[in-house]
């Protein structure tokens, strides 16, 4: 087989398997896969997005008012991974369960040492903030955090 048939073979193979995938809604695949890059329960918390004028806040609380201090642990320990992660470039997780071409992925990891991310603990779960002075990654984030939300369905809510 000529290297032209083989490359057009596995490019409509790669295609088939991109349209079967996409028989799955974007808020299925989050659900379905989202503990897996989690590590917790999408179910039994709420990820809140705040666009801010210099950025924005990310939180995932546990749902409801009682606390499961187990699940506060897990959302705490995730969420500081992903704050020293996401400093440095790398938003692999988000990736992995939004798809590559999410809104503001490329921009954000292309520019993260001019934005500032910081995590919180929170006693019902934890937050990340992402500030920058530059209103394209300042638009980024606002992009990205819209992408986050229709994706997360009723697990999610902009404040």
């Amino acid at each position: 087989m000529h290297v032209r048939s083989l490359r057009r073979l596995c490019a409509a193979l790669a295609l088939s398997a991109a349209t079967l995938a996409g028989a799955q809604t974007a808020q299925e695949h989050v659900h379905a896969h989202g503990a897996h890059v989690m590590g917790f329960d999408l179910a039994r918390t709420i990820h809140l997005f705040q666009m801010t004028e210099d950025g924005g806040v990310q939180q995932v609380i546990v749902r409801g008012d009682a606390v499961d201090a187990d699940l506060v642990g897990h959302i705490q320990h995730h969420l500081s991974m992903e704050a020293g992660a996401f400093q440095s470039g790398d938003f692999s997780d988000p990736a992995k369960l939004h798809g590559q071409s999410m809104p503001g992925l490329r921009e954000l990891q292309a520019n993260a040492p001019k934005i500032e991310v910081t995590y919180k603990p929170l006693p019902n779960g934890a937050e990340i903030r992402f500030r920058s002075s530059d209103i394209h990654l300042i638009t980024a984030v606002h992009r990205w955090f819209g992408a986050q939300l229709s994706e997360h369905g009723a697990d999610a809510r902009a404040l």
